[in-house]
Formats: C-alpha cells, structure tokens, sequence
C-alpha cells in the first residue's frame, strides 16, 4: 500500500476517456475510447493502465475526482428519465413560450429546441405566491393528489416541481414534495426552490426540469461506477466536478445532477488558469479541443470568467438564445462541434461544413479502422502529416492513412474536383476557422480585444490547430502544457473543493436595509459552507461574494464582485459605486438618474488551492536533434514540406528549434507554424511564438 496520497482524474469525452494518475509530483496519464453502452468500462480500463505505468494497484489510490459529459449528452439526445414537472396553474407552457425573443430576427424558419417535457407531461396545481414569497392562493392539495394520481397511473421515474415565486418561499414546493413522497416513495423528486433559487420562472422550470430529467441516469451510472471501483479494490472517496470550476461530493452530485452538465470543459479552463498563473499571464484564451467539440475561455488574472446561465443543445451555432438555458453557476464558455471527430461534408452550396455532427468512438473517424465511412478532422489532419499513423496514441492504436484519402477524395475532393491533400486543408481551413469565429464572437460578447492574449492550448487535438488558430487570431504566443491530450483530468486535480450557493433577493438601494443585506448573505454563506464540509469536514474554506445588479427597468443585471468589508458593512453608497464602475466598464459610461437595484446574490465557498511558483524565462538556449522528418502541409507556403520532428520527451528547458516543426508525444502532437519558434520553458511548457 502506498503511503503517499495517489489522487486520480478522470475526464469521459465523446470520444476518449482520459485518465490521470497523480502522486506526489509525478503524473502518469493514458487514453482510451470512451465506451458508449458502459461508460465504466472505458475508466476500469484506463485505471488499469495507469496503474501499470506507475506501478501501483488500484487500492494505493486514494481519491477519484470525476468529471462527464453524460448528463449533457443525454439532454441534447433526449435520453432521460420519463419526467412529469408540476407547476402553478396558469404556468404550464412557460417552457414553451419560452421568453418570445426571436435571436435570428428575420428568420422565418427559426427552428427552437422542442421542451424536454412535453405538454401533456405537465402537471398544474392551484396554488400562488407573490414576488415577495407571500401566499396569495393556498396550495390546493386535492390538486396535488390528483397530479400524484397521474403519476402513478403513468409510471413516472422523476417528477420536477417549479412554481410561481418559490425562489422567495419554498412552502408548497416542499409541500408538494412531501405528499408526493409519502405516497410514492421511489420516484425521484426535484424541486426549483433548491436546484436553481432565482427568478425568471423560464430558466428556473428548465433547470429543475433537466435536473429531475437525468437525475436517475446519473443516480445509476455513479452507483454502477462505485461498485466497479470497489470491485477492481480502488474503494475511496468519488467527487465529482461541477460546472463552476470546483470539486462537489458524491452525495451532492446525486442530489443535483444539473451542476455536472459542463463538468469536463470546467476542468480544462481550471487547468488552463493553473497554468496561466505559473506563467504570469493576466490574459489568456483557453483552447480545448478534444474529440467531439472545441471550447473556448476567457481567462483573466489567472481566474476564468464565470456565468449564472449556459445554453445546450443551440439549435444555431454561435447565437444566443437558440438553446435550452440552465441557470446554474458555471465557467463562461463558448463550446462548438469541431473536434477530431467532427464529420465533413459539401452542402447544397458546394461549401465545406464541418461539425457538430462527430464520429465520436464508435465507429470514429475513417483512419480508426472501426467501420467509419465519413472523413472527420482526424483524417484531414492525417493526410495533412500533423499526425504519425504508426505512432498515434503510443503506437497502440495504428492508422489508416488509405482510408482517410479515400474519405476525403470521396465526400469532399470529388464534389469540388480537389486531390485528397487539398480537401484535407479545405476541411482542415473550415474547422480552423469555425473555432476562430467563435473566439471572435465570445471576445466581443466580454468585450476583450484579443489581441493581447495570449492562448494556452490542451486537449488531444488543440496542440495540432493552435498555431494556426493563433495566426487567425491575431494572438503572438501561446503555451503547450506538459499533459495537454489530458488537460481536463489534470485541471481536477487542481480544483478546490467549492460550491455557489445563489439566491434572487430584491434590494432597492434607495430604500437599502443592510441588516437585510447581512442575512441574505450568512445564510448564502450557510448554505455553501454545508456543502464543502460534505466533501472534507475539516478543510479551511473561504468564501467570495457578489450580488448582481440593474437599473430599474433593465432585463438583465451585472454581477459586482465584493469584498469582505463590503459584506460586514454594507453601504448603500459603496454598492452604487462599485456597480457604476463596473457599468462603465461594460457599456463605457452610465445612466443618470435612474434608480439601481440589486437582483440577486451569490457566495462562493472554496478550499484554498496550492500557490505555485511562477516559471521564469529559461536562461539556457540550445538546440536540438530531430528523431526524423515528415511530410507537413504548410499553409503559410501552400505546399508540402519536410518537417522535422521532435520527441517532446527528449527536449530539456531552453531548447530553441524553428518552424515548421512537429512535437509528438503519445496524447497530441505539436505542430510549430512556419513563422513561430518553440521554446521548452522550466517546467516542460512549450513557448510557441511569433518571430
């Protein structure tokens, strides 16, 4: 048994579950295909693999931090539970009324994500609360009795409760959930008042809705998942990764399956921000790119920015509102369909398109050899020479180069008269260039120039298009990290324990009562709090605040980071300025003579996370000696060329070499643009810049 700490990450993709082994300094990491039918299965095998490159067993591990993209797949496949919501008469068609805005104006096919409930799966009791949470109807409880009836008489597996108003006042939400449990005890129950405790009654209703709707897949796979584990002997604590940056409990990951929906992306922009820290970058863009999508991040003094609401399963890409919105906390991101198995086609137009539809693992891109017909961004980056088919993922999986010419010449060269070389850099362009628009789109949304940042980039596929990407961006420099085709399972394993605890509480500031102020936030605090001690009862946590806040009028509110001077005094006047600096921040000045309120407030409680040391320049410079050369596409001369290629094992910090070259290692490979020089930095980063 070891005696050290072995602390283990596992990210599951759409396509490869990536699995990381750490003790002490050392780290071992492996891939393996994500198996689609038994996700276990794909992590037992991958523990086992890891286990073997560090010489240890499955019981010398002592912690599992787990992140997945289950819960989200199953909300954009529609596989969830059957779910009944119960709602307040009147309010049944609030998910589908949606809030009426029309993000593409003058479309008029505008196609919408259907509800996940549909009509006749919603349930309404009488019942009705004012916006101050006081009862203006009671609960009709003949109503609630027969809403159980038609659950029992359907056979629901989980039932969403979400009325008018409870965010202020939780009573006949509880209520509904006591009867309903009295009587049908194994039906799993979700309640508004406690999965997402903030007004607007469409985002509540779809978070809990999508909550109750994989809450019993989850409840499943973590059950099956933990028995396996203690089966193979790795019987330790199993937390999960939530989708504002942190570590929650097993316990509370059954309880709210919702907050996992980004999971895996969370961790990779905390992996990013770790590294952005050590190296002194007060901005950077986080690129990762796996498999099936690409997400992009905002990252500023080492902190990547966090939202109160995330869409999935957009019906158009890029645009806001055309998606199924989930008020949660989380990491700001925007994440599209262009990973390695992101399938290509020729439209009616005779353009390329590429994505969001992917391979995934099974059957894969064309060169995996599983039966893939289609070409994706694998087999253009194989044609291209970014990738060895002999050496891909360690030489334990060999490619087809064949197939992938094949594919290509198929589905895009035939259509456009193109060689197999030029289809694979138009697909190659496509994807490249889809990720570019997205940053540009995501910048100008935060309104950042992205200009001065510089990228950090992970994933198995991120290190092949990064300095392409870069030169579309603009951005002079980025970093390669050590473990880049692992980078979400090592960012776990960065995390701190934490949790957001949130609440819409309306506070005018002209009429600002700070004794009010004070117990909204201790009982934020409270809340959060409980929820870190279920994952280590004796860890020191501190807490962060922030309220949001509006002109009265307004749709939507800023949030306002405060200080904890700010919280044990607050002042109605400190409020004001604080809110006003950051408006003008935002939109470049303010509106006179309208009256402010905060909406909302939030508490962040988390575990402190390890301060480490920032990297210096590498003050040694030297060369090294390429293992071979390839045949690489470069696109800043529009032909092929003889790159050199380089064992990232084998280079020491300071070594300078020139592109065009390829860095491979067994998880991604590297490729340094024509006009970039690469530089190894102390700890094993790779300086790619501009020269």
């Amino acid at each position: 048994m070891s005696s050290l700490p072995v602390r283990l990450g596992v990210d599951i993709g759409g396509t490869f579950t990536d699995v990381v082994l750490e003790r002490s300094d050392a780290l071992h990491s492996t891939k393996v295909l994500t198996t689609y039918d038994a996700p276990e299965r794909a992590i037992l095998d991958g523990i086992a693999k890891v286990c073997a490159l560090a010489g240890l067993s499955p019981s010398d591990i002592t912690t599992i931090i787990h992140g997945t993209t289950l819960a989200t797949n199953a909300l954009i496949e529609r596989r969830g539970a059957t779910t009944a919501l119960v709602t307040t008469k009147g309010f049944r068609d609030v998910i589908e009324m949606r809030t009426e805005s029309r993000f593409e104006q003058y479309d008029l096919n505008l196609v919408l994500p259907e509800p996940l409930i549909s009509r006749e799966h919603r349930l309404v009791v009488d019942e009705r609360l004012d916006a101050r949470g006081e009862v203006l109807r009671p609960l009709s409880m003949d109503d609630v009795d027969a809403a159980i009836d038609v659950i029992t008489e359907r056979g629901y597996e989980s039932v969403a409760i979400g009325l008018l108003h409870s965010y202020t006042n939780g009573a006949h939400e509880r209520a509904v959930a006591e009867r309903i449990a009295a009587r049908l005890p194994d039906v799993s129950l979700s309640l508004s008042c406690e999965v997402a405790p903030q007004m607007r009654e469409y985002e509540r209703f779809n978070t809990v809705i999508a909550n109750a709707y994989v809450k019993p897949l989850m409840r499943s796979y973590l059950s099956r998942l933990t028995e396996k584990l203690a089966g193979i002997g790795a019987d330790c604590p199993v937390f999960l990764m939530h989708s504002g940056g942190g570590i929650m409990s097993l316990e509370s990951a059954l309880d709210f399956p919702v907050r996992l929906v980004e999971s895996g992306p969370a961790g990779g922009a905390i992996f990013a921000a770790d590294i952005a820290a050590r190296h002194g970058m007060d901005h950077c863009l986080s690129f990762d790119m796996g498999g099936t999508t690409a997400k992009i991040c905002l990252i500023r003094e080492a902190t990547p920015k966090t939202a109160r609401v995330f869409e999935v399963a957009r019906s158009y890409r890029f645009k806001k509102g055309s998606g199924m919105p989930i008020s949660i906390p989380s990491i700001d991101m925007v994440e599209i369909g262009a990973g390695g198995g992101s399938l290509a086609h020729v439209d009616a137009l005779r353009q390329i398109r590429v994505g969001p539809e992917s391979a995934g693992s099974e059957p894969g891109p064309a060169c995996y050899g599983r039966g893939g017909q289609r070409p994706a961004v694998t087999d253009a980056d194989l044609v291209l020479g970014r990738l060895d088919a002999a050496t891909f993922a360690g030489g334990t999986m060999p490619l087809d180069t064949g197939a992938s010419e094949t594919a290509l010449a198929a589905a895009v060269g035939e259509p456009l008269g193109l060689d197999a070389l030029e289809a694979a850099f138009g697909v190659s362009e496509v994807v490249d260039e889809n990720m570019a628009n997205a940053a540009r789109v995501h910048a100008v949304e935060n309104g950042e120039d992205l200009a001065r940042y510089g990228m950090i980039a992970f994933g198995g596929a991120a290190p092949l298009h990064a300095g392409r990407l870069a030169t579309k961006l603009g951005i002079d420099m980025l970093l390669v990290p050590p473990g880049a085709g692992v980078g979400s399972a090592i960012g776990f394993l960065r995390a701190p324990y934490s949790y957001e605890a949130t609440r819409s509480r309306r506070v005018p500031l002209d009429g600002f009562d700070p004794d009010a102020v004070r117990a909204i936030v201790a009982e934020l605090e409270e809340e959060a709090r409980a929820f870190v001690r279920r994952c280590d009862a004796k860890a020191e946590i501190t807490c962060s605040h922030r309220c949001f806040v509006r002109y009265v009028g307004q749709g939507w509110e800023i949030p306002v980071d405060l200080s904890p001077q700010e919280v044990a005094k607050p002042e109605a006047d400190r409020f004001l300025a604080l809110f006003e600096t950051d408006y003008a921040r935002l939109f470049g000045r303010i509106v006179d003579d309208v009256a402010v309120e905060i909406t909302g407030w939030s508490v962040n409680a988390a575990t402190p996370v390890e301060t480490r040391t920032t990297i210096g320049d590498s003050s040694a410079q030297s060369t090294a000696t390429p293992a071979t050369t390839r045949r690489l596409f470069v696109p800043e001369r529009g032909a092929e060329a003889d790159a050199p290629v380089y064992e990232r094992a084998s280079l020491s910090p300071g070594t300078a070499l020139s592109g065009p070259a390829i860095i491979a290692e067994d998880e991604t490979t590297i490729v340094v643009p024509d006009n970039f020089t690469a530089t190894v930095k102390e700890d094993g980063c790779v300086l790619i810049a501009k020269r």
